[in-house]
């Protein structure tokens, strides 16, 4: 017989055991190891339901289906949408009835998106009484040309955007011409530099701009800057603007991206302005980084314009400014920033009208004003652009164009920054050449560059690319130009890109690669939403 101490040990041993088992598997069963079993257990048991309670009721998911997708399509087809734009939900619900109702529902209640709406349209209301009627004006250009006229009439009527002279225009065909002279012009300010732009990145050309905008700050200069929100994502840190009110500057970015879901942030400020003292403005392409002063090689050689306004017409990108930075504020101010119109040094010829579009509304005026130049075309019409993602509307007029003998031409990138824009892009090639329209691919690399002109007497240069998210999504501003000294410069900067560009044929169209030709026609049915 054993040891009966030797026995008592071995029974609290084997108790001890038990017990620790037990608090091991109490363990496993209530802590996080437990807690995933049970969630695992329970998805499984849930999808066993669901695909036996599906199983049985299917004829009814099919039905119900059928009659949302029935439904759904008869709404798009009454829609005002633009063709193209309907094919694409059409396509999008037809093949996906639950989650293309939903999607289009979700886009079209504007969650996130009513509140930024209505405090645009309340300081649109506020400064419309700000843009000069100029009435004698109107008379002027009406007795001069009705076309012109009637475009500026629209233009009144859809934001209250004036008509002005006694501006003088200085065209530029690359981002290092526009950079020095913008330096030039900000280290010229006495009383306020208000800048908006859609990229800002650090390096040559945003430091030589940020180093300019410290020193006049000290001088007693007021500074405002605001930029995109899409920038905090990969050039600039969430807290940057943090850093540039400890240097004096007032900051604000434009939809800033947090994680919530909201239609707002498929409208991104797209513009690109810089007013000093209410005299001197710039837009045009050209953002803050240094692939747009050829400073960094991004895609080869980059082509960008841009335009510097000195004089009346001023006024308009000073409160469209205003209009997009007082949307936040709740005490605002206008009228002391407008300076009173001046005679300016050297004479101006010709007419200046600064515009901008936004998505808040159902008036589409870049486009509207790009069809009306196509439209009104007598000789010619140039267009850049770094993007060809065309509506209905667009397409239509340019083959009209071309097809009653207008020379239109058109020059794109040849190195994309977007490969699926350029597939894209490739898709209008067939149907734009074979009915007369020209189109060039700039050689040495790409072309970032808004340019309309037409008849050596009108041009449009501002932010507005020829694709759905300029012209449907963006808020977006240019400047158009009647009879300007500055049309000159801007069609021989044409012509000399031109001799740059390579002419595309329908033997080049033919011999695109045949995956390029599947991938933009697949592309096609949703280039709307991209």
């Amino acid at each position: 017989m054993s040891n009966p101490k030797q026995f008592v040990q071995e029974h609290e041993q084997l108790n001890n055991i038990i017990k620790s088992g037990k608090k091991g598997f109490l363990n496993i069963i209530t802590g996080r190891t437990g807690i995933i079993i049970l969630l695992l257990a329970l998805q499984i048991g849930l999808m066993v339901w669901g695909i036996d309670w599906l199983g049985r009721r299917m004829h009814l998911y099919f039905g119900g289906s059928t009659v949302v997708t029935l439904l759904m399509l008869i709404y798009m087809l009454n829609t005002k949408h633009d063709p193209t734009v309907k094919l694409t939900w059409c396509v999008l619900i037809a093949l996906s009835p639950v989650f293309g109702s939903l999607l289009y529902v979700f886009i079209k209640l504007d969650i996130g998106h009513r509140a930024v709406q209505h405090s645009l349209i309340r300081t649109q209301q506020e400064t419309a009484r700000l843009f000069p009627p100029q009435t004698e004006l109107m008379d002027q250009l009406k007795r001069e040309n009705r076309d012109i006229y009637r475009l500026a009439k629209y233009l009144k009527n859809n934001g209250s955007f004036s008509a002005y002279t006694n501006t003088r225009v200085k065209y530029y065909p690359l981002g290092e011409a526009k950079f020095e002279d913008l330096l030039i012009e900000l280290e010229k300010a006495e009383k306020f530099i208000f800048m908006e732009y859609f990229i800002v990145s650090e390096g040559r050309m945003w430091g030589s701009v940020l180093e300019t905008l410290r020193r006049k700050v000290k001088e007693g200069v007021e500074v405002r800057f605001m930029y995109d929100g899409t920038c905090s994502f990969s050039n600039l840190p969430y807290s940057y603007p943090k850093t540039l009110r400890s240097y004096g500057i007032k900051c604000k970015v434009f939809s800033p991206i947090r994680p919530f879901v909201s239609t707002h942030y498929n409208n991104r400020d797209h513009r690109k302005i810089v007013v000093i003292d209410g005299h001197t403005a710039f837009t045009g392409g050209i953002n803050l980084a240094d692939e747009y002063i050829n400073e960094k090689v991004r895609f080869g050689h980059w082509k960008d314009t841009a335009i510097m306004l000195k004089g009346d017409a001023v006024r308009s990108f000073t409160l469209m400014f205003l209009q997009m930075w007082n949307a936040t504020e709740y005490h605002r101010s206008y009228e002391q920033y407008l300076v009173p119109p001046e005679v300016i040094s050297q004479p101006a010829s010709g007419y200046v009208i600064p515009y901008a579009d936004s998505p808040m509304d159902s008036e589409k005026v870049g486009e509207m004003v790009y069809l009306n130049i196509i439209n009104q075309a007598k000789d010619y019409v140039y267009i850049m652009s770094p993007y060809l993602i065309l509506d209905n509307e667009l397409v239509t007029a340019l083959t009209f164009a071309a097809k009653r003998s207008i020379d239109v031409r058109i020059i794109l990138p040849h190195i994309p920054d977007k490969k699926y824009a350029f597939i894209l892009a490739k898709t209008h090639y067939k149907e734009l050449i074979s009915s007369g329209v020209k189109i060039y691919e700039y050689t040495p690399g790409f072309i970032h560059a808004k340019v309309f002109l037409s008849d050596d007497i009108k041009a449009v240069v501002g932010t507005i690319n020829l694709d759905y998210r300029s012209l449907y999504h963006h808020f977006e501003c240019a400047a158009f130009l009647y009879g300007s000294g500055a049309i000159e410069d801007i069609k021989s900067d044409f012509q000399y890109t031109q001799l740059k560009s390579h002419n595309i044929t329908m033997e080049d169209v033919r011999h695109e690669k045949w995956y390029i030709r599947a991938a933009g026609a697949i592309m096609k049915i949703i280039a709307p939403l991209m």
